[in-house]
């Protein structure tokens, strides 16, 4: 129920928010390019303040770099997205707040106006070790490539543009690895180190304008599993809020809910907000 009632709620926003398509004057580019980064820094100190307080300082870095390429009836579209941050408590001592990797690839050739033949390819991992810090001492729960999501597979693309698209792959094989002292874990049979799944995968974005300087993206995959647990649905939806304030500087607002049930019994939630930096290092168009 949880996971159709959030569908709901992606097919409403989409819907509700869907713009006429404009005219392109401009002859189709062949290559488009854009590498960005943003680095947001948080600090708060305080000192014989009468409501309390913790001193601390944090720093996240995110990177995301766009490769499109169309040709006659080719679309190929790579995207990656990573990030690691960490913040510092006085008494605490450092805790992560971002590490993620993502890399995303998908090739499309063209059948009819919006229609592709499509390949589907995924990887996703983190860098470092992560805590579960309710527990005493801290119990270790994720690290460096375990685990690490391997997703591949062909299918069907309907895409209106560079902003709205979305992915049907009823054939997806996902690959889950994991080191020696995650065995056992993360859907992993124990005295192994992968599984393999075979499942149906649904993948979409959709990116638009909210008003002048405010721009929101969706990004949303769904994976059901026909091997195990046939019916049971992984949910990944992302919203990215961008406020622009000028050419450097943004504020980001991101939304994420996780439904997976090899990696937690509950629904997984992560909100940021966050001011800070932003610089395009790579940028290019190719006609």
């Amino acid at each position: 129920m949880r996971r159709l009632l959030l569908l709901l709620l992606v097919l409403f926003s989409t819907s509700f928010y869907a713009q006429k398509k404009k005219k392109d004057t401009l002859p189709i580019p062949k290559w488009k390019i854009n590498g960005k980064f943003s680095f947001v820094f948080n600090q708060s100190s305080f000192s014989n303040w009468s409501s309390g307080g913790e001193n601390t300082v944090a720093g996240n870095l995110t990177v995301d770099y766009n490769f499109n390429y169309k040709k006659d009836n080719v679309n190929w579209d790579t995207r990656m997205i990573t990030g690691y941050g960490i913040s510092h408590f006085s008494e605490k001592g450092h805790r992560k707040t971002i590490d993620r990797f993502e890399l995303n690839s998908l090739f499309g050739y063209k059948t009819s106006n919006y229609w592709f033949f499509s390949f589907l390819g995924n990887l996703k991992s983190q860098y470092s070790k992560g805590y579960n810090y309710t527990n005493e001492p801290k119990l270790v729960v994720s690290d460096f490539f375990s685990p690490a999501y391997l997703t591949f597979g062909p299918g069907m693309l309907w895409k209106r543009s560079d902003r709205l698209n979305i992915n049907i792959a009823p054939s997806t094989a996902r690959y889950t690895f994991v080191n020696d002292d995650f065995s056992g874990e993360f859907g992993v049979d124990e005295d192994s180190n992968t599984a393999f799944s075979l499942g149906f995968n649904l993948s979409g974005l959709y990116k638009f304008t909210l008003m002048d300087n405010i721009e929101m993206e969706n990004i949303l995959t769904m994976y059901s599993d026909y091997l195990n647990d046939v019916g049971n649905v992984d949910v990944d939806y992302q919203t990215n809020i961008s406020f622009k304030v000028n050419k450097s500087i943004k504020m980001q607002m991101t939304f994420q809910t996780v439904i997976d049930d090899n990696a937690s019994s509950s629904v997984q939630f992560r909100e940021m907000f966050g001011l800070g930096l932003n610089y395009n290092f790579h940028q290019k168009v190719t006609y």
